[in-house]
C-alpha cells in the first residue's frame, strides 16, 4: 500500500487538500476485494455502489474537501489513463472512488482550490513506508471534537495462531461539533475536564455572517479500514461495520447532518482483470475472524486518537483559530 498527501495552505483562507490512498502497485489489474458501509449518507464516497456491487475496488482511494470531489474524481480519471492508455478505447473505465469531508470552517470551500492536476501528482507522490498524519492533506481543515483534526492512522498485528494479519486504518476525522465534553480517550472522559478550554475561536463578525449548520455544523468522518486477511466482500463489509465501534468507543455520535462512510478492502484477496480469483484461500475460521472485528474497532478507536494528537493549532478562514489537543494535559487524566 502507498499514501501521500497535498496540502493547501495558502494565504489566511485557504486550508483544504487531498490525501490519496493506492492499495497496491497496478489496482486497474489487481483488483482487491472491498466493501463500504454507511453509518450515517450525508456525505459523499463516489463508486461506492460499484465496489458493492462488482465485491472489489479497481481504482485509488481519494479523501478531499466536499466541494472538490467532482475535480479529484477527473483527476484519478487522467492518473489511470497515463497508466493505462487502453482504458475507454479498448478497455474499461474507471469509476473513480473519492470520498469527501466538509472543511468550510477553516477553508473557503467555495475557492476549489484542489485540482485535477494537484490529484495526478498526489497520487504519483504515493509510497509505502510512514506518512504525515493530523491536519495535512484531506485532513487540512478538518476538526474533532472542537479541536484540530484530521488524518489519524493505527494499526494491529494479530498473534500467529490467529492467523498474524495486519489490520491498518487510514481516516479523516471532521467530527467538529460533536460536544467536547463526549470525547473519551482510552474509556477516559478527557473531554470533560477541557470542556471550556481551548474552544475554537471565531471572530464575531464572521460567526453573526456565517453562522454554522448542517454539514458545516456536525461535520463527518471517512475510515479506511486495510487488511492482509484474505476476505471476500460480504466479510469485509462486515469489517467496515466493526469500524463503527471503535467510532463509538472515542465518544462520537452519526449525527443527521453528518456524512460517515466506510471502505473496507483485502490487499490478498484479489480478482486479476484477465479473470479468476488470486491470493490465499478465503479465511473461514471464526476464532481469526473474531479478531479481525476486535482488531478493527481497536485501530479505529486509536487512529482518531492519533489524528488529534498530530494536528496543530491551526487559523484558518476568517481568523477562526482551531487549537490542538494539548498531550501534556491529556497524559496526568489517563495515569489517574
Amino acid at each position: 500500500m502507498r499514501v501521500a498527501h497535498v496540502t493547501k495552505v495558502e494565504g489566511t483562507d485557504v486550508r483544504t487538500g487531498a490525501t490519496a490512498i493506492v492499495p497496491n502497485e497496478d489496482i486497474w489489474n489487481q483488483r482487491v476485494a472491498a466493501a463500504t458501509f454507511d453509518l450515517n449518507g450525508n456525505g459523499e464516497m463516489t463508486g461506492a455502489h460499484w465496489v458493492d456491487q462488482a465485491g472489489f475496488l479497481e481504482v485509488p482511494i481519494v479523501l478531499t474537501d466536499t466541494l472538490d470531489v467532482g475535480r479529484a474524481d477527473d483527476g484519478v480519471v487522467s492518473w489511470m489513463i497515463a497508466h493505462h492508455p487502453q482504458i475507454g478505447r479498448s478497455d474499461d473505465v474507471p469509476l473513480p472512488l473519492v470520498a469527501e469531508c466538509d472543511d468550510q470552517g477553516l477553508n473557503d470551500i467555495q475557492g476549489r482550490y484542489v485540482h485535477a492536476e494537484d490529484v495526478v501528482a498526489v497520487l504519483e507522490a504515493a509510497k509505502s513506508g510512514d506518512f504525515a498524519r493530523g491536519n495535512v492533506g484531506a485532513g487540512t481543515g478538518m476538526l474533532a471534537f472542537a479541536f484540530a483534526g484530521g488524518i489519524g492512522s493505527a494499526s494491529r498485528v494479530l498473534p500467529k495462531t490467529l492467523g498474524g494479519y495486519t489490520v491498518g486504518v487510514l481516516l479523516n476525522a471532521n467530527i467538529g461539533s460533536q460536544p467536547r465534553a463526549d470525547l473519551r480517550i482510552d474509556g477516559v472522559p478527557v473531554g470533560r475536564s477541557l470542556t471550556h478550554e481551548l474552544l475554537p475561536i471565531r471572530r464575531r463578525a464572521a460567526a453573526a455572517a456565517m453562522p454554522l449548520r448542517g454539514r458545516a455544523a456536525d461535520g463527518s468522518i471517512i475510515i479506511v479500514v486495510a487488511t492482509d486477511a484474505p476476505l471476500d466482500h460480504a466479510r469485509l463489509r462486515d469489517i467496515a461495520k466493526r469500524a463503527t465501534i471503535g467510532l463509538a468507543r472515542t465518544g462520537a455520535t452519526s449525527r443527521v447532518s453528518s456524512g460517515d462512510l466506510f471502505l473496507a478492502f483485502s490487499t490478498t484477496h484479489r480478482y486479476p482483470r484477465d479473470g479468476g480469483i488470486a491470493g490465499p484461500q478465503v479465511e473461514t475460521d471464526e476464532d481469526r475472524i473474531d479478531a479481525l472485528y476486535e482488531a478493527t474497532a481497536d485501530v479505529v478507536e486509536e487512529a482518531l486518537d492519533d489524528a488529534l494528537f498530530s494536528a496543530h493549532t491551526v487559523v484558518g478562514r476568517n481568523g477562526t483559530t482551531a487549537f490542538s489537543l494539548p498531550y501534556e494535559r491529556v497524559r496526568p487524566l489517563l495515569r489517574r
